[in-house]
């Protein structure tokens, strides 16, 4: 037994924190409530829990996430699980205005740092093969809490200090939390809205994974991990830990491969010691042995030879035999490259920036991008393509009698080069590595540059014409001369021809044991596209070569290398070898670990196919092409490499002796520590190994492989098994149907065990879906196509006869809404998790509505029209005889839809107990005099049943005759509902319970919810729900107010303030105001943004540009109008429309034709005008649900708009005069709130609030690409100059998306945080040749088109 101490630790000084601060090359984030840091870019993306994450945030409120941030009222009173990413030393309101505290947040590799976190992970989780490429610190030093100004008690002196550290390497990333002696000094915070009752929220501390998707775009809960539960919880923190010491937590907290959630470290203060007792000689030739042992990949076999052993690869890879990778597949280089290289006279250093390549070796293209390379470098170092060549010789595409350089080098090498530029004489040394295969079976190669080089302009391009070059092969080494000629074009000096020498030489380990033939002397490398460029706004600079290797003298373009295989023009997949037969025919078979045609293949899981050579004790993790075996904690690798085994329960240890360079290879056998028997000589003991295939241990059908201390059995060529038996019969793979059941049992489908309850798939003997499946705890069953997707129309209930599923299939129609209702509502997800307590609605044979439906749980019954909406008067209690159904109905009336709503609140049949109920009169009208029938206050209303001002009568008094008044809206019947539903519910409704959601001023929230559940709707102003809006998905529905908060004074002048200087400028509609943010080329300038124009009492939702007479147009949700101003100072507003609008959202100008065009999403209609507001017509007054953006193509007369209906969203466009309307996009959509149009392309875009993504599709629906897939909570947006410009409902702020890098390149927060709407882009002047909106002569990327008239 390995024996433990006990040490004895005090809790932690703050001198014992990680360095933090300004000298350690912190950044500080802003002083405020609600401070959120600008991206902290990571030089390397880390994984939490599963997901790779590529920049953090910092926020004051003690969390760090991998996503921008919402505001703190969604989040910071709430407890775990939150919605978006989150690690949280100290979740709570903390406050550093006015000086109370400091915020210090920094990515580091420093060593000391590096060296360190490495130290802490090593001691918490021993057998963690983690080496830290980078760590994120950040430190909140002396933070208070958030207080209310308006206490009595002045400010308390109470801060708190803690650290959270982030350590990750490729795979891996550790999380330490550190509480210093006297850092916690408050331990939670009170919410802001917590209406004077003194109550304290205890922090939360721990990890949430944030939304997952799922079914394309919908989401749900991801896992989360709590460490704190209570206050006491909270005080334990410093005094306690789980690394031995006080106050220092570790966790780990993410992995590239298998992640279900946060593991914590458990040490407790007892640390393993190692062995003593002088057994480091065993150690070391263990250590020895097992080095030699694994010189071989695990792809290839080890042979031994009169002179010594070589590796050779086996079947289907290819390599040295000390590296193999699969035959066919595409092959990944990644490295850093550092150095000096003098630029001209100024030397620029290079520290450690990325190198990634691809290489489809199917054809020998090879692409090599290097990130982050300052702008005089990238421009200089456009002709040194011999940093990438190196990759196109490794995986040249082969001809006859020739191979590629891995073949020889393998994955471990050296390359010197020397580059010599004329006329100049500037000389390059160049440096590159190969430090073997990481992994993922990528190359590793550093590169290493130094010299000088000749200054090139900025915005010079380089062409590199087709050339060939000569390999000289010597044992372990190749070399090779060459001359290279280039131009630079450049607009300052024309046309220009330069030229380099390149000398290299490559060096690498060789095996000449075999006596194989020797490679041809010389080969002759052909590279016959060679592409260099740099991209200033990325700092990338890229090379895309394409090789071919081959005899000397031979011409790869020669007629008898016509066959498509040399040519490099197959269509085989780029996972496909692909093999030349007669003339010009060609045969593609998939790489090596693929499976397909070979013009397709995918990844053939040899993990969950049974195909792995992981023994007994390891863990086999899938790889594209391939797979590894890693050893489960107590267990390592045996000589083999492959077979894992007790690192201290083995009997004896073997190990190479000193002569192991003798032919008679002997082994040493040395006992264990602590269990050795010493023999009475000094030396260990010494035998022969024993070759185990002379005693025929495999089966007659397989070949027996000698090895040092083993054997290895191998079926022969067309058996299959485990070489101790072989048959000719292979075995069957798993099939998706026993996939599919396997997850669900071991509940790897829910990240955990599995659920009761669960629907599991059942298979037949072959491994197919059972034609007929049942769910085994509801009892209903339906058939299933050969996918084990369900056969519409099947389904039948508990006791009843299932249907017969061997008929043949009759045409499949189309689920209908009731079927999709119903099925929604019946299962949460595929694995069949039923909703308990809901309404299930009842559908016919033909998938309609049935007209009477009952409640199953409340016993209510109603009648239905044919989309499901309840009829009016129809709702019948328990115990009573339910409506006729098919007598005939008259449309419900306003009143009646009010009343309805209030007494019942969802079809589910929940009464609302002390509401006030409006009463109406025969024909379904308002009646005049209104009484409240539990407080007994009256009051008259107008035809739309508002208050008259100044009618409201208390209990017991007269009521006042009706006179006509101007009406005024609700105030208060949110409030008084939510107050006397929670009276209803005794006081603490449950979860699934609906209590309104109140502004608060008292006005209905936008969206209200079912309690907890992400069952919601859209609301009007007087509470009133918007058809169509309806969503169970964790998103949810993207909804607008109606009525503007309350004003502020004293309130600013109505008139317009334009900024000053600028050509480019982006219009936001920010609630009350439309802000200015100016463009500098296409960064968002923040320090010019100013508010453009102050509208009090406004909601500005819609916003437009019209170029021409420089004019921003907009609508008001709360007036319900369309206005226009002009961008002059001191102009004023005009209103240009203000009557029959109800919720008018989207507006587009049409300059060419000098028409507008707008969406009102309440009567569900679109309407165009002219620009002075005249010649008003309706569009399209159908077949419309929840429109929202709309936009105008002049060049074209086309029309595009989203209607975000939550039953079926879709894009779609007409003419402008309303003609040709058709759907653009309806599958793979959620919420299309915004929608621009892509000049450049032709292309049509929108972001979507609900699948998470940025894409884009041609008119006609072809060419549908993604060019962001996850945004967070887009609303409106523009495209500019290569770039779309959105505004976020969770940023509350203004992002930017480069289209060409996909990448979020900017984003820009106004210093008040609500919801931005729309956004437009606007001009100093209209552009000749353009009709749409108006940009700036910098425009590159826009075709020229004719206007008419002016332009």
């Amino acid at each position: 037994e390995r024996r433990r101490v006990l040490r004895l630790s005090a809790a932690i000084k703050r001198a014992d924190m990680f360095p933090y601060g300004t000298l350690s090359g912190d950044l500080i984030l802003a002083e405020g409530d609600d401070e959120t840091s600008r991206v902290l870019s990571l030089p390397k993306p880390l994984y939490f829990y599963g997901s790779l994450f590529s920049q953090l945030y910092v926020a004051t409120n003690g969390i760090i996430s991998g996503q921008d941030l919402p505001m703190e009222k969604q989040y910071v009173d709430d407890g775990f699980p939150t919605d978006f990413p989150v690690v949280a030393p100290f979740l709570a309101d903390i406050d550093t205005s006015g000086g109370r505290g400091q915020i210090y947040y920094r990515v580091t590799e420093t060593p000391s740092v590096l060296n360190r976190v490495a130290q802490e992970v090593h001691r918490g989780f021993p057998d963690a093969k983690f080496t830290p490429t980078h760590v994120v610190v950040a430190t909140w030093e002396n933070v208070a809490a958030y207080e209310e100004q308006t206490r009595t008690a002045g400010p308390s002196n109470k801060v708190n200090t803690f650290q959270a550290v982030i350590g990750y390497d490729e795979t891996d990333s550790y999380v330490l939390f550190l509480y210093p002696e006297d850092g916690l000094n408050y331990f939670g915070t009170r919410p802001k809205e917590s209406y004077n009752v003194e109550i304290e929220l205890p922090a939360r501390v721990g990890f949430s994974r944030g939304e997952v998707t799922y079914l394309i775009f919908s989401r749900t809960e991801g896992p989360h991990y709590s460490v704190t539960s209570d206050e006491q919880s909270v005080k334990n923190l410093y005094q306690v830990g789980n690394t031995g010491i006080p106050g220092v937590w570790l966790f780990h907290t993410g992995n590239r491969y298998s992640f279900d959630n946060i593991v914590p470290a458990s040490i407790g203060g007892l640390l393993d010691t190692p062995p003593t007792g002088g057994h480091g000689l065993s150690l070391f030739f263990f250590t020895f042995f097992s080095r030699f042992q694994q010189q071989c990949s695990q792809n290839a076999f080890c042979s031994d030879y009169a002179t010594g052993f070589c590796c050779h690869c086996r079947p289907g890879f290819y390599g040295n035999g000390r590296h193999c990778l699969p035959e066919g597949a595409p092959q990944r280089v990644s490295g850093k490259v550092s150095g000096t290289v003098t630029v001209g006279s100024t030397p620029v250093e290079l520290n450690n920036i990325d190198l990634h390549a691809y290489i489809v070796v199917g054809d020998g293209r090879a692409y090599t991008a290097i990130s982050q390379v300052p702008e005089p470098v990238g421009w200089a170092l456009m002709p040194l393509a011999p940093i990438g060549e190196l990759f196109g010789w490794l995986f040249a595409l082969e001809l006859p009698n020739s191979q590629a350089g891995f073949k020889i080098t393998g994955a471990e090498f050296t390359r010197h080069a020397e580059v010599i530029f004329y006329p100049g004489n500037q000389r390059l040394s160049i440096v590159q590595t190969g430090h073997g295969l990481d992994d993922h079976n990528h190359l590793t190669v550093d590169t290493v540059v130094s010299g000088n080089v000749p200054f090139l302009p900025p915005g010079a391009e380089v062409t590199m014409d087709p050339f060939k070059e000569t390999y000289q092969y010597y044992p372990s080494v190749a070399t090779s001369s060459s001359v290279r000629e280039f131009s630079v074009v450049s607009a300052e000096r024309g046309s220009e021809s330069f030229s380099f020498q390149l000398k290299q030489n490559i060096t690498y380990r060789d095996c000449r044991h075999d006596n194989r033939a020797a490679v041809l002397e010389t080969l002759q490398i052909t590279m016959e596209r060679v592409f260099v460029m740099y991209v200033k706004e990325e700092r990338i600079l890229r090379y895309a070569i394409t090789n071919k290797i081959s005899p000397v003298r031979v011409d790869p373009t020669g007629p008898e290398l016509v066959n498509p295989c040399y040519a490099g023009n197959h269509d085989c997949d780029t996972t496909a070898q692909c093999i030349p037969l007669e003339g010009q025919v060609f045969q593609c078979q998939c790489a090596t670990g693929y499976r397909g045609d070979g013009h397709n293949c995918y990844d053939i899981n040899e993990c969950d196919e049974g195909l792995s050579s992981c023994g007994a004790h390891s863990q086999c993790v899938n790889l594209p092409g391939s797979h590894r075996c890693q050893c489960q904690s107590g267990y390592e690798f045996g000589f083999d490499g492959r077979t894992c085994v007790d690192k201290w329960s083995n009997d004896t240890m073997c190990v190479l002796p000193w002569n192991v360079w003798r032919r008679e290879v002997l082994l040493v056998c040395v006992c264990p520590p602590l269990t050795c028997q010493f023999f009475s000589s000094s030396a260990p003991s010494f035998f022969l190994d024993i070759d185990e295939c002379s005693s025929t241990p495999c089966h007659i059908s397989a070949r027996c492989i000698n090895g040092l201390g083993s054997f290895l059995c191998q079926c022969q060529p067309g058996f299959y098994g485990d070489g101790f038996y072989c048959s000719q019969t292979e075995v069957r793979p798993r099939s998706q149907c026993e996939q599919h059941r396997d997850r669900l049992q071991s509940g790897m489908e829910q990240g955990g065990p599995p659920s009761p309850g669960a629907f599991i798939p059942q298979c037949d003997s072959d491994g197919r879906y059972q034609p007929l499946q049942c769910h085994g705890s509801t009892g209903h069953c339906w058939c299933v196509d050969f996918r084990g997707q369900e056969r519409t129309g099947t389904r039948t209930p508990p006791g009843t006869a299932p249907k017969d599923c061997d008929r043949p299939d009759e045409p499949v129609r189309p689920k209908t809404h009731c079927e999709h209702h119903r099925d929604s509502v019946q299962t949460t997800s595929p694995g069949g998790y039923p909703i308990v307590g809901a309404h299930v609605p009842q559908c016919d044979a033909n998938g309609q509505y049935t007209p009477l439906q009952c409640h199953g749980s409340t016993g209510h019954c109603w009648c239905v029209d044919g989309n499901g909406q309840e009829r009016a008067g129809t709702r019948t209690p328990p115990g009573t005889t339910p409506t006729d159904c098919d007598k005939p109905e008259r449309p419900k009336t306003h009143c009646e839809h009010h009343r309805d709503r209030v007494q019942t609140t969802s079809p589910d049949g929940y009464p609302v107990v002390g509401a006030y109920v409006p009463q109406c009169d025969a024909n379904g009208q308002y009646r005049s005099l209104q009484c409240h029938g539990s407080t007994g206050h009256c009051w008259c209303v107008d035809g739309r049943g508002q208050e008259r001002a100044g009618t409201r009568t208390p209990p017991g008094t007269p009521s006042v005759d009706f006179e006509p008044e101007r009406p005024k809206t609700y105030c208060d019947v949110c409030e008084r509902w939510r107050t006397s539903l929670i009276e209803h519910y005794g006081g603490k409704p449950d979860a699934q319970q609906y209590v309104p959601q109140c502004e608060p001023d008292g006005q209905f929230s936008p969206v209200q919810c079912y309690g907890e559940t992400t069952y919601c709707w859209c609301v009007d102003q007087d509470g009133r729900e918007v058809p169509g809006t309806r969503s169970h998905d964790v998103v949810k529905p993207a909804c607008l107010p109606s009525v503007a908060p309350p004003t502020v004074r004293p309130l600013p002048r109505p008139d317009v303030t334009p900024p000053t200087n600028t050509d480019i400028t982006l219009l936001y509609a920010q609630g009350q105001k439309i802000g200015a943010l100016p463009l500098n080329g296409t960064r968002l300038d923040a320090t010019r943004s100013k508010t453009l124009l102050t509208l009090h009492g406004s909601i500005v939702v819609g916003i437009a540009y019209d170029c021409k007479e420089n004019q921003v147009y907009w609508t008001d949700l709360s007036a319900r109008t369309i206005n226009r101003a002009s961008m002059a100072t001191g102009a004023e507003p005009e209103i240009l429309i203000n009557t029959n609008l109800v919720s008018p959202e989207g507006l587009a100008v049409d300059v060419k034709r000098r028409l507008m065009f707008w969406v009102d999403s309440n009567p569900d209609i679109i309407e165009s005008a002219n620009l002075d507001g005249s010649g008003r017509r309706t569009l399209f007054d159908t077949d419309l649900v929840n429109p929202r953006a709309i936009i105008v193509v002049s060049s074209t007369g086309t029309l595009y708009w989203t209607d975000w209906n939550r039953e079926a969203p879709k894009i779609e466009s007409s003419s402008v005069d309303g003609q040709n309307r058709r759907v653009v996009v309806s599958d793979g959509i959620g919420l299309p709130n915004a929608l621009t149009y892509d000049s450049s392309s032709g292309q049509v875009c929108w972001a979507d609030a609900g699948t998470k993504r940025l894409e884009c599709v041609s008119p006609d629906g072809s060419g549908r690409r993604v060019v962001h897939p996850s945004l967070n909570y887009p609303f409106s947006m523009v495209y500019y100059r290569n770039h779309f410009y959105y505004s976020d409902w969770r940023r509350d702020g203004v992002i930017a998306v480069n289209k060409d890098s996909s990448q979020i390149t900017d984003e820009y927060l106004p210093d008040q945080r609500s919801h931005l709407y729309g956004i437009a882009i606007a001009t100093t002047h209209c552009l000749s040749g353009m009709c749409v909106v108006k940009v700036s002569r910098e425009l590159p990327d826009l075709p020229p088109q004719r206007c008419r008239g002016s332009g």
